[in-house]
């Protein structure tokens, strides 16, 4: 599921009509009202370029923003969280002319520039760039070679009274559904740090399943490659592929370790000590993430040296059998080579069994050469 089909948790489920006075259970205690297990959300994605805006309530909830509400919005009104499809005109044209942001910041935000990254823009603001997972079709293979899934970035600004993200229109993240699905249940982010606190813990988090698909990837093809036997093209296709896929992941987590850990750093105002604290512990995870991912990369360089070893050995195995075959035809080849000259004096020409005779020669010369070959350990 993605914020594309699910919809944004932007507001808190109403409080039941009152029905008179509690009911009483068998203890003469009152009995707890049983809330309804569904929440509903407004509909995600209708208007031209907003994928959902809402406006944190302070207490574990938010309310739904359509784009009026959203252009209307003052830091008076609370803080408001709006999440933008990157490349839509509709986005562009609000960035630059109405959300109030310097031109300069939403060219920024709107740039190609997909590498993790925080920069502190004024004294009390932050751009900041990180990757995230993100689900495509299934059977699509993905920019780091992973099928279902791609490293995709978010683009953010932040503020002590509103945050911007954006991502690609084709681009479905997790992560922020799940911070949806809070504010839904009244227990999501209730101020401008936690809500960055918890974006950054979501999408780190979720790459904790695509390094474990990995991890069973390399065990699968360990009992592929040493209990089977098997060196096949799968074999060798699927290995490449975890390398390759290991080498892209490497490429985004480090950086994206370097920027958590200097947003941890950032003096602004609105991130609280419990918010570092947060941070630091959302960077010691993507740390323990690079070292998972580089022991698989580790395991499977040594698994493709293994299978490069086994190749070896079956193409020597396979010119030892035909160097075999070889030197067991060269004696008929030869007898037969000096009786088919076109010469007189040729011995046995008129023996009637002549034939058999130099059969059985060149059947003792091949045996006699097959003993040698035996003795030597070539067969």
């Amino acid at each position: 599921m993605d914020d594309r089909e699910v919809q944004p948790p932007c507001q808190p489920t109403p409080e039941p009509a009152d029905q008179g006075p509690a009911k009483v259970g068998p203890l003469g205690r009152p009995q707890r009202r049983v809330l309804p297990s569904r929440v509903e959300v407004p509909e995600v994605g209708v208007e031209p370029g907003l994928r959902f805006a809402c406006l944190l309530d302070g207490r574990g909830g938010a309310r739904h923003l359509n784009w009026a509400e959203a252009e209307r919005w003052q830091p008076a009104d609370g803080v408001m969280w709006i999440h933008l499809e990157r490349d839509h005109p509709h986005t562009r044209q609000w960035l630059l002319t109405g959300s109030g942001l310097d031109p300069v910041i939403g060219e920024a935000l709107l740039a190609e520039e997909s590498r993790p990254r925080v920069e502190l823009v004024d004294d009390d603001e932050l751009l900041i760039v990180l990757r995230g997972i993100s689900r495509i079709g299934e059977g699509v293979e993905s920019e780091m070679g992973a099928k279902g899934v791609d490293f995709v970035p978010v683009h953010l600004w932040i503020d002590g009274h509103r945050l911007v993200s954006l991502r690609d229109r084709d681009h479905q993240l997790g992560a922020l559904r799940d911070i949806r699905n809070a504010h839904a249940l009244g227990k999501g982010p209730i101020r401008p740090g936690d809500l960055l606190v918890k974006i950054a813990d979501k999408i780190v988090k979720d790459l904790e399943p695509v390094l474990d698909n990995m991890d069973e990837e390399v065990d699968r093809l360990e009992d592929e490659l040493f209990d089977h036997g098997n060196i096949s093209e799968y074999v060798r296709g699927h290995l490449s592929n975890l390398r390759r896929q290991s080498v892209h992941l490497r490429r985004y987590l480090a950086p994206q370790r370097d920027a958590l850990n200097r947003l941890q750093n950032e003096d602004v105002s609105w991130l609280t000590e419990r918010d570092r604290s947060h941070l630091r512990e959302v960077t010691d995870k993507v740390m323990r993430y690079i070292e998972y991912l580089e022991a698989i990369r580790d395991r499977a360089t040594i698994l493709h040296e293994d299978l490069a070893g086994l190749v070896h050995e079956q193409i020597a195995r396979t010119s030892n059998r035909l160097t075999a075959m070889a030197a067991l035809l060269l004696p008929p080849s030869l007898i037969a080579g000096l009786l088919g000259m076109n010469v007189g004096g040729i011995p046995g020409s008129s023996d009637p069994y002549g034939f058999f005779e130099v059969a059985g020669v060149a059947v003792g010369a091949s045996a006699l050469v097959f003993a040698v070959l035996r003795y030597m350990k070539w067969v």
